[in-house]
């Protein structure tokens, strides 16, 4: 199985702009996303940003780097961008790394690009986590999937899905049964990014703002399945920049401790 890497870089940020080049710990953000990469399986790791600052860095630490259009309306369009420049083939898969997960295990990457190679039907790939926390549960901000017993995606909401109709609800009480919050991390056939340009926005897209909802709009099926290991959130705040700056320097101060 050969697949490629791409992480999509974006200098512009609401709510921290600039923050591919945030420093952690010496390095910026989007080394240590693609030093994580690099210890995949992958066959190629590529940077995708319509920046020059960040083509610079990325390029001074070694990184392959592919200047993109700025008026993406979305990082998949980005991706099908790349796939073009590296005239990549229709069965190819690309997983698409967010350039805000300087903590994500290799082993979820390799994961997402196996269980696309091995589902032939399948288009997209994805991963999930039990939902164990009843604030998780009803967070509109965490994206909720149902999938069949194949670990076909059948649905992604903001909403509680599926909901529990007898339940009755208590503050703080986990409801009995099983739920689980999308983690997005994908895995994508080169020739469906292609494809996935060339479509409308769909209706329910639009209502939930969320682009996997294009795919099933149009019959395209994802495969679903539990993350083979925890995926620490990705970075949209100063708060969580904060956070994994901690924990980096806790990581540093074990190792000195341990040598």
């Amino acid at each position: 199985m050969s697949f490629v890497v791409v992480i999509p870089a974006r200098y512009a940020s609401t709510r921290l702009p600039g923050k591919p080049l945030s420093d952690i710990a010496g390095k910026t953000m989007v080394q240590h996303v693609w030093e994580r990469a690099q210890t995949s399986a992958a066959s190629q790791v590529v940077i995708a940003t319509d920046d020059e600052r960040i083509h610079d860095a990325c390029s001074a630490f070694g990184a392959q780097c592919l200047m993109t259009r700025p008026d993406h309306a979305s990082g998949t369009d980005r991706l099908a961008e790349v796939v073009d420049q590296l005239s990549l083939r229709d069965d190819q898969i690309v997983v698409n790394v967010q350039g805000d997960e300087p903590l994500i295990p290799s082993v979820t990457i390799d994961q997402v690009a196996s269980n696309l190679a091995k589902n032939a039907s399948a288009s997209i790939a994805t991963l999930c986590e039990a939902i164990t926390d009843v604030d998780v549960l009803c967070d509109p901000n965490a994206v909720k999937v149902v999938f069949d017993v194949n670990g076909r995606g059948l649905y992604f909401s903001r909403a509680t899905i599926p909901w529990p109709r007898d339940y009755q609800w208590e503050s703080g009480v986990m409801p009995d049964g099983e739920w689980f919050r999308h983690i997005g991390l994908y895995g994508y056939r080169a020739g469906f990014l292609k494809r996935y340009t060339q479509w409308d926005s769909a209706p329910m897209e639009q209502r939930e703002s969320l682009e996997q909802l294009r795919a099933l709009y149009n019959g395209e099926e994802i495969h679903v399945e539990v993350a083979c290991a925890p995926v620490p959130g990705g970075i949209d705040t100063p708060e969580d920049l904060a956070r994994v700056r901690e924990h980096f320097v806790r990581l540093q101060a074990s190792v000195k401790t341990s040598g």
